[in-house]
């Protein structure tokens, strides 16, 4: 067709392909890396312990990724370690076990840079260390994998058995019998005596057993042998030349109760033994330091420092350049046509809006929306919204993506899902059923566990915060949090035309959430929250009536 709309073309198709490839962060995506703000992967390389903080889907892998691939052709060694697949074990096997990943990665390491001769080019550095230190690559390969055998023969013992060792003490009475008759005699003779009598006679023996019983326990091994790790680093720093990097991806998958211990751990091996940390995880479901009862884990400010990626819808304009500058590098790399070509700016804004500023989402939305205003000019060509991807292609996309984000919520709260969901569905209500509109307010101080649950639901996707400060007008020095009710919830096939849509991001729209209706007691129930919107709704009904018979009365009778 000649005049086919852009959004059909073969270009479009190599971008949608493009996107879904890339919404996953894989090794062969690196090259790919934006970052979301200057100096982020220089943080991310430098000799500093760093715990890394975004939404799922923000970017932290592949900043890992990124930090990690660069390190790695400067010769540093690296170890990128994937937590999710030890999702649900217990400590301290979930310990050995990341601990047996982790040696393994920098014996891959080792292996891959020998056959690469990469150490040739520190054959100088080398020979210096060889005068002071025996330590060789071959003889850190094999002491790395004696420790990997030996964790791994712990990770399948029963933590906790009871153990029974015997120990059997001789006396030879003859011999002690000689010995005493001998006292007086000169030492030169007795010493010529004893290889003739350890070798002609074969003594009279009393034997003692003594019985010891213990329990065996993998913490008290792991403790025990964290100075052979300590060592290893310490080596593998000097065989290599350069610092150590240690990549820990997805801690929150773990429980949330041993994140602490683990990264402690980490920590005692590596302070002070060239190995540098980076911890990736979401920040309001991970424990990464207790200080009860004693400190445990990493702290910030002290131990570590923090790289937040989370880019808000508070900073809608940011947002929205980084996300465009993301998918207009897929567009180019597709050949395709310019963003602006084939998506209305309504429709960017919505992709922005439904995302809630997260990449991943961002480009999963943008990839089905395609789809949609495919399937719309299919059905309908001359279509009154046009031939581009406008607002309402992502709305229906947005509802359909919403059982994406279900299913990985379900995935990621394991443990806690109850009280997550009995939130999330007050917070709904609210919304949808009493205010009718996608937006609310929090309180800003407050720190009990509600508040904590609803900043749970941010980082898991669910809201998105749009202001950090609202103040309601009047509640003089009370300030509140502004959030969002993700998209998917009142779009696709949950389509609602009843709910207000806050256009929130417009300067002239400041005021437009300075209402009290919009304060969300978290403490109310699920009960109490539809009992209040179907008594606003009869009052409603209740007013329209009596207006409509007012209405009528002056019609009839005049005024």
């Amino acid at each position: 067709m000649a005049n086919e709309p852009l959004i059909f073309g073969q270009q479009i198709d190599t971008l949608s392909t493009l996107v879904e490839e890339g919404a996953r962060a894989t090794a062969q995506n690196v090259a790919r890396f934006i970052e979301p703000a200057p100096g982020t992967l220089r943080r991310a390389k430098s000799k500093r312990h760093h715990l890394i903080f975004g939404r799922r889907g923000s970017g932290k892998s592949s900043l890992l990724l990124k930090a990690g691939d660069e390190l790695e052709k400067a010769n540093h060694p690296i170890a990128i370690v994937d937590l999710e697949p030890f999702k649900g074990h217990h400590y301290p096997d979930v310990l050995l076990s990341v601990l047996i990943a982790t040696l393994l990665k920098y014996e891959l390491w080792l292996i891959d840079h020998k056959r690469g001769n990469r150490f040739r080019e520190l054959a100088k550095r080398l020979q210096f260390w060889k005068r002071k230190d025996p330590v060789t690559v071959a003889t850190l390969h094999q002491e790395i994998s004696k420790e990997i055998s030996a964790l791994r023969e712990q990770l399948h013992l029963a933590d906790d058995a009871g153990l029974r060792t015997t120990t059997a003490h001789a006396r030879n009475e003859d011999w002690e019998r000689r010995s005493r008759g001998k006292a007086g005699v000169s030492d030169d003779l007795v010493a010529a005596e004893i290889e003739q009598e350890i070798a002609a006679r074969v003594a009279a023996n009393s034997t003692m057993e003594v019985v010891e019983e213990s329990k065996r326990s993998k913490s008290d091994y792991l403790l025990r042998h964290i100075i052979d790790y300590q060592r290893i680093f310490r080596e593998l720093s000097r065989v290599s030349g350069y610092s150590s990097y240690l990549f820990l991806d997805d801690l929150y998958h773990l429980k949330r109760e041993d994140q602490a211990s683990i990264l402690d751990y980490f920590h005692r091996i590596a302070k002070n033994n060239n190995l540098w940390l980076k911890i990736g995880t979401i920040k309001n479901r991970s424990n990464w330091y207790r200080h009860d009862p004693q400190p445990l884990g990493l702290k910030i400010g002290d131990d570590a420092d923090d790289i937040n990626l989370d880019l808000t819808l508070e900073k809608f304009s940011s947002a929205r350049g980084f996300l465009l500058k993301i998918l207009n590098s897929y567009a180019n790399d597709a050949e395709a046509p310019k963003v602006r070509d084939f998506v209305a700016d309504g429709g960017v804004d919505r992709l922005v809006i439904a995302s809630g500023g997260v990449t991943r989402d961002f480009l999963g939305l943008f990839r089905r929306s395609i789809d949609e205003a495919r399937e719309r000019l299919t059905q309908t060509p001359d279509h009154a919204r046009g031939p581009k991807m406008g607002a309402e292609d992502v709305n229906v996309a947005a509802g359909s993506y919403g059982e994406t984000k279900r299913e990985e919520f379900e995935r990621d709260t394991l443990e806690d899902r109850a009280r997550l969901e009995q939130m999330f569905e007050k917070i709904k209500a609210f919304c949808l059923e009493k205010n009718k509109a996608n937006v609310f307010l929090v309180d800003q101080e407050a720190t009990d566990e509600m508040h904590d649950t609803i900043q749970e639901l941010v980082d898991l996707r669910l809201i998105h915060q749009i202001r950090s400060r609202v103040t309601e007008k009047t509640r003089t020095g009370k300030v509140f949090r502004a959030l969002l009710l993700d998209i998917s919830q009142y779009t696709g096939e949950r389509m609602r035309r009843d709910i207000e849509m806050i256009e929130f991001w417009r300067p002239d729209n400041k005021e437009i959430l300075r209402k009290a209706k919009y304060i969300f007691d978290p403490n109310q129930t699920l009960e109490e929250i539809q009992i209040s919107a179907k008594a606003d709704r009869k009052k409603v009904v209740e007013e329209t009536k009596t207006k409509e018979f007012d209405d009528q009365i002056s019609m009839d009778f005049g005024d």
